[in-house]
């Protein structure tokens, strides 16, 4: 409960279809796409706040004309700094040449940033150093403009070294041992190799190389690049690139793991990691905004055409579930709807937990992702509600009294803003006994609204660690003295590590795993753990398709409920003085209310690429073997 968890990362892609005098003319300004990258990257400062970057490409510029430019930073604020730093490049150009403020030719010619083709990036850094250079997008350069490469993804693969040892096997040496330079490396070959084989044709066709280079452009197939490119990824990808001479893509993995919306029309073509990002910046409407499918890629082209291409043939469509309930945001139409029908699966669980007595009981949100399933949980409550008043009116026929209707009719459900998070301490506590005290202190309290009889429901989005909800929370609510403290998260148990961008690496963290491990010492069957354990070391060998997943095993001799309870007893101690019930979604209501996105592998173990298993047998292999290295 309100662990901070850290989600990958997100992407904009602008490529503007008209020149840029057209922008300056209908729009006031030559840096439309400048200024609409900068709110498309704050609509999405959600997905990541460790680094942002920036580049931009510009369109048919002349040899020895500087054509792209790009900005990344690791600071407090990373977007307002990377801007900070355009808008001072921009202003001083301006400030030591008035000349061209209204000549967009000579602001296009010697002015940094200003582009047609645009690509933006935010990050929380899930692996590796949190340095500038970790931050997208990152460049691969070279003096021949169409081998040229930027990129930026939200991604994850699952089979890093695998793609690494290809890269050594194709004759290269790549500078790092990160995802990130892998597969832009590959992709870099196959571009590399796609350019030389038009060079080729067209110098048999009787063209010279400078001749050549607009043909190039022309002919260039990047569909054919990614596929080649991509044949062997494993994970969840959003991958958006640039080429040098302007043609630019956004790819998605086969699985929809990760997502991706474009929007286009006469003077645009956008792709943002989410849907709401598009509809606010640009003022479209919802039915506007399209899905890229996954397994395709749009692809636009350096004159401006549009192609959506099938480049890996769809898996089962397995988009995250994480994605809806916690990490994107809210204001999006369909989001709004599954959060809070979350909320409302909820209900019966709840007015079970509390023996119906919605009277003494006061509903709350820890802030601020978990309101919408709030506002669910709340109008099903009030519902139920109604139903009671309604029931007691009947049962009365006409000799009820005036004041006793009123009553009956004024009795409401009873919501408070109980906590409310007073300071962000995570960015610098390190030593633990010094956190452990700080973070006791992370929320405040309302106080004067419980009563000793009271029971106190409070709702967020998942519980993952338990680490804040022990610390924290419970001791904090407990202080308002409560009779019981009702936890409900609108996220199933997290029993299973992630693979595909957000960190959850070790199996040891996630507090179910942990109350499995509890329960399987008390029920004197923790030789599970060791059979698992010879099951995982087996399959090490093993082909990514044949491995499976033996984890479950940990959980399968227990229910939902008696892992729930054990949560329960683990998250509180002898010091809470209030009954602590803690209360998950179920897998079956999650699909209910998010019946599109199915990724459901946190909670369920079911990976949705074949290198999951891997991952998960690997990260308990670890586990067991007290290594704290990273699964994948």
């Amino acid at each position: 409960m309100s662990d901070a968890l850290k989600h990958e990362c997100g992407i904009a892609l602008i490529r503007l279809k008209k020149p840029l005098e057209y922008y300056k003319e209908k729009y006031g300004s030559a840096f439309y796409g400048v200024n609409k990258m900068y709110l498309m990257m704050e609509k999405q400062h959600n997905r990541g706040q460790d680094g942002a970057g920036f580049a931009s490409i510009k369109l048919n510029t002349n040899p020895g004309e500087r054509y792209i430019s790009r900005v990344r930073s690791v600071a407090q604020q990373p977007i307002q700094d990377i801007f900070a730093q355009i808008n001072q490049r921009v202003n001083k150009e301006f400030e030591e040449h008035p000349e061209y403020a209204d000549d967009v030719a000579a602001q296009k010619k010697n002015i940094p940033y200003i582009g047609e083709v645009l690509l933006g990036h935010v990050r929380y850094g899930t692996f590796g150093k949190n340095s500038v250079e970790s931050v997208h997008p990152f460049l691969r350069q070279n003096n021949w403009m169409h081998r040229n490469l930027i990129m930026a993804g939200n991604f994850n693969m699952t089979n890093v070294k695998e793609l690494f040892r290809n890269l050594i096997e194709l004759g290269q040496h790549p500078k790092e041992y990160t995802d990130t330079i892998t597969i832009m490396e590959k992709i870099g070959h196959f571009l590399d190799d796609a350019v030389s084989k038009i060079y080729k044709d067209l110098k048999k066709e009787g063209y010279n190389k400078r001749e050549a280079s607009p043909l190039i452009a022309e002919r260039l197939n990047v569909a054919k690049i990614l596929k080649r490119a991509a044949k062997n990824w494993d994970g969840g990808y959003a991958m958006a690139g640039l080429i040098g001479h302007g043609d630019s893509f956004v790819l998605r993995d086969p699985a929809g793991i990760r997502p991706a919306y474009y929007y286009q029309d006469d003077e645009i073509v956008v792709v943002a990691s989410e849907r709401p990002v598009i509809q606010t910046v640009f003022n479209v409407k919802f039915k506007d905004v399209k899905e890229l499918e996954p397994g395709h890629a749009i692809i636009t082209k350096k004159s401006g055409k549009v192609f959506i291409k099938k480049i890996l043939n769809p898996l089962e469509r397995k988009s995250c579930s994480f994605e809806r309930i916690y990490f994107s945001r809210g204001s999006d139409a369909e989001i709004y709807q599954e959060r809070k029908m979350l909320g409302k699966l909820l209900m019966p669980k709840v007015l079970e937990a509390i023996n119906n007595d919605t009277k003494n009981t006061v509903f709350s949100y820890i802030p601020n992702t978990a309101e919408t399933s709030f506002f669910g949980m709340v109008e099903t409550a009030e519902a139920e509600l109604n139903k009671k008043k309604t029931k007691t009116l009947l049962k009365g026929n006409r000799n009820i009294s005036a004041e006793k209707v009123t009553e009956i009719l004024s009795e409401r459900i009873r919501v408070e803003k109980i906590a409310i998070k007073d300071v962000k301490l995570r960015t610098f506590i390190t030593e633990d006994s010094s956190r452990d005290d700080l973070v006791a202190h992370v929320y405040d309290v309302t106080y004067g609204v419980i009563k000793p009889k009271d029971n106190l429901v409070i709702i967020d989005d998942s519980i993952v660690r338990g680490t804040t909800l022990k610390k924290s929370i419970l001791k904090m609510l407990d202080r308002l003295n409560p009779k019981k403290i009702v936890v409900v998260s609108s996220a199933p148990q997290i029993r299973y590590p992630d693979c595909y961008g957000i960190d959850m690496a070790n199996l040891e963290s996630l507090v179910a795993f942990r109350a499995a491990l509890a329960l399987l010492k008390e029920s004197n069957k923790y030789h599970i753990v060791d059979d698992v354990y010879k099951k995982c070391i087996d399959q090490t060998e093993l082909e990514d398709r044949y491995v499976q997943n033996f984890v479950k095993e940990v959980y399968d001799p227990f229910t939902d409920e008696q892992i729930s309870d054990k949560i329960s007893e683990l998250l509180s101690d002898e010091s809470i003085n209030a009954e602590v019930k803690i209360i998950f979604q179920s897998v079956e209501n999650l699909h209910m209310a998010c019946p599109e996105h199915l990724g459901d592998w946190y909670f369920t173990g079911d990976y949705p690429t074949v290198g999951g298993n891997r991952v998960v047998n690997r990260a308990f292999i670890n586990f067991y073997e007290g290594n704290k290295e990273r699964a994948y």
